[in-house]
């Protein structure tokens, strides 16, 4: 088992992860590995622990058991090579911040606390902002933006980390279809350069068109793989129950 935990082959590596809240597990002995240099989904119906697999794996939820890698090392051993871009619900939108203010931030763990951010940070922030097209709206309170240019901001203090393991929860979420294609746009530019991008997804229809990998969750790991093998519909429906009838119409599952 230590072979295959400290293997960097692999971009994340989990092993018998099982998060509890009030003595109810939320995630129960989930395993899985996803390579360098995919763009991987991670899909489930509501209740499945999709968000709160994501926040174990970075730290932010205290599982009850296993343990995860990212690059073969723990992940307060690597927080630099990883960028995180939470559901835009849980944010304080109200806080009084610039756009650009909200990017350099995504540099303090370079910088550390104490050291102000100079000439040379403000300009990795600007570049990350045209990166998603806000460069306009760098000076702009983040309250006065919309939805999708929020989005796209958060999306932006990830860039700007430089890291090689993206986890972002929902990013399309409540954006315009405009908005989500130039998302996706930049999501598979950072895949193809050989990063690694992993994605909270809601949208069954647009699997196969955006992702590589997949990782279908209920609670349980119930298939993991190459989207090409793992998008049936009878993984589908071991997830999702009842509820893909109203899907298969549309989505074009394979049996």
């Amino acid at each position: 088992m230590m072979d295959q935990l400290h293997e960097p082959g692999l971009a994340v590596h989990v092993e018998d992860l099982t998060v509890s809240y009030q003595s109810k597990p939320v995630l129960w002995d989930i395993d899985f590995d996803i390579p360098p240099g995919v763009m991987a989904a991670i899909v489930g119906p509501n209740g499945a622990g999709k968000s709160t697999l994501i926040k174990s794996i970075l730290d932010l939820v205290k599982p009850t058991a296993g343990h995860v890698t990212i690059h073969g090392l723990p992940y307060r051993q690597q927080r630099r090579r990883v960028g995180y871009v939470p559901q835009r619900s849980s944010v304080d939108w109200d806080f009084p911040t610039t756009a650009l203010d909200v990017v350099t931030m995504g540099l303090y763990g370079q910088l550390g606390w104490i050291r102000r951010p100079g000439r040379k940070e403000k300009e990795r922030a600007r570049a990350a902002l045209e990166q998603v097209g806000m460069l306009d709206f760098a000076d702009r309170q983040i309250s006065q933006l919309s939805g999708g240019q929020q989005q796209r901001v958060f999306i932006a203090r990830a860039l700007v980390q430089e890291a090689d393991v993206y986890f972002l929860d929902e990013p399309m979420a409540g954006v315009d279809a405009t908005t989500e294609r130039a998302i996706v746009r930049l999501l598979h530019g950072l895949r193809d350069s050989g990063k690694t991008v992993i994605v909270v997804h809601h949208d069954l229809q647009t699997v196969r068109n955006y992702f590589d990998w997949l990782v279908i969750l209920n609670v349980r790991v119930i298939a993991q793989g190459p989207v090409s093998e793992v998008y049936t519909a009878d993984n589908l429906r071991r997830a999702y129950g009842g509820q893909i009838a109203l899907l298969d119409h549309s989505a074009q599952l394979a049996e």
